[in-house]
Parts: structure tokens; C-alpha cells; sequence
């Protein structure tokens, strides 16, 4: 992709399993040789059963966060009942075509549960790209090695929980630009949680 030479490097995956979804994300922002922070949270609860894990400019993607997060309050407050994930991922994919221009500069995964665990991944010019799991980051081809090889319907949530982790350890042993632990964001029925594992 054209836009990776200018984002910050990251490792964010999304899993989905038979109970709900697991969003989870490496804690380093860097720019080129440089680390800049190294417990930045680039994983974000949108509603009870819809989450985020973004990847690129923190800038971008706290303000696409913040700003979807209360468009979806208001459509709940209007439908008087939860926003769905693909409406969540069709109103992100709508905000970031606007911009396409000056585009956000981030990639994003959106997931959560509706009647089935959904993820979508969307580019910084918004393409909604439906999947059962999805990496994106300057380390996302190592963790979608992992998951290619170990990604099964219907895995239990400490599977899914392992298989996340192993993918994120994984890509950071080659990407210098990601790092510094995991933050992980379960999505289910009964709601949400989140879990950080510390680098060992």
C-alpha cells in the first residue's frame, strides 16, 4: 500500500471466534529509527459490542475513533437499540472517503458481534473489507502468517487469546517498528473487556 511508507509502525490483529471477537494490538508508536512512546493503546471500545484496533497516526485515530463513537450514540439514541458492526464499518468507510484528499492516515479494524461475530477492515481511503480475522500495521504479513496456518471456525476464546498474542510476538520479531506488549479487547454478548500483557 502507498500509504505505509508514511505511517508509524504497529502490529494490530483481529480474530473472530464462536463467542464474540478479540481485537488486540502491539504498544509502540515509532517514526522511522525513532520510538516515541512505548504504551500507546491503539485498541478502542466504539459500543458495548462493537470495537477498534487502529494502526497508523495516533492523531487520526483517536479523532476517527471519537468522532464515530459519537455518531454511533446518537444512531442508538435514534434506532433505540444498538448500532450494528457493519453500520460502524460503513460509517468509518464513509468518513475516511471523505477525507480522501487528506486522508486519516490510518488502517483499522472494526469488530464486534451482531447476530455472528463480523470484522472488517478498512484502508485510510475507507474500502470495507469483510474477513473471519485480519491484520493490519507494517507488521501485519508475519501475523497473517501465523493466522493463515492456525485460524479455525468457531475456536474457543483462550485459543483465539493464544493464537493473537503469538501472531503480534511473531510479527514484532521482524518488525522493529512494533513492540512493548499487548493490549487485547474482547468483544462478546454480554459486552466488553480488556486484558494488556507486558512484554516478558
Amino acid at each position: 500500500m502507498a500509504f505505509a511508507e508514511f505511517m508509524p509502525g504497529a502490529t494490530v490483529v483481529g480474530i473472530s471466534y464462536n463467542d464474540g471477537v478479540i481485537l488486540a494490538a502491539d504498544k509502540r508508536i515509532s517514526f522511522g529509527n525513532f520510538v516515541v512512546n512505548k504504551n500507546i493503546k491503539k485498541t478502542f471500545s466504539i459500543t458495548d459490542h462493537v470495537g477498534a484496533a487502529c494502526a497508523g497516526m495516533v492523531a487520526d485515530m483517536q479523532v476517527l475513533v471519537r468522532q464515530v463513537e459519537a455518531l454511533a450514540k446518537i444512531r442508538k439514541l435514534e434506532l433505540r437499540r444498538d448500532v450494528p458492526p457493519n453500520s460502524i464499518a460503513k460509517l468509518m468507510s464513509v468518513i475516511m472517503f471523505e477525507r480522501r484528499y487528506f486522508p486519516l492516515l490510518t488502517q483499522v479494524i472494526v469488530g464486534g458481534i451482531n447476530e455472528k461475530p463480523e470484522i472488517y477492515t478498512l484502508d485510510p481511503l475507507g474500502s470495507v473489507l469483510p474477513d473471519n480475522y485480519a491484520a493490519v500495521g507494517t507488521g501485519a504479513e508475519g501475523a497473517l502468517g501465523i493466522m493463515d496456518a492456525e485460524f479455525k471456525p468457531n475456536m474457543s476464546e483462550e485459543a483465539v487469546r493464544e493464537l493473537a498474542s503469538r501472531a503480534i510476538r511473531s510479527a514484532t520479531q521482524r518488525d522493529a517498528a512494533s513492540g512493548d506488549g499487548i493490549d487485547i479487547l474482547y468483544v462478546t454478548r454480554t459486552g466488553h473487556r480488556e486484558e494488556t500483557i507486558r512484554p516478558t
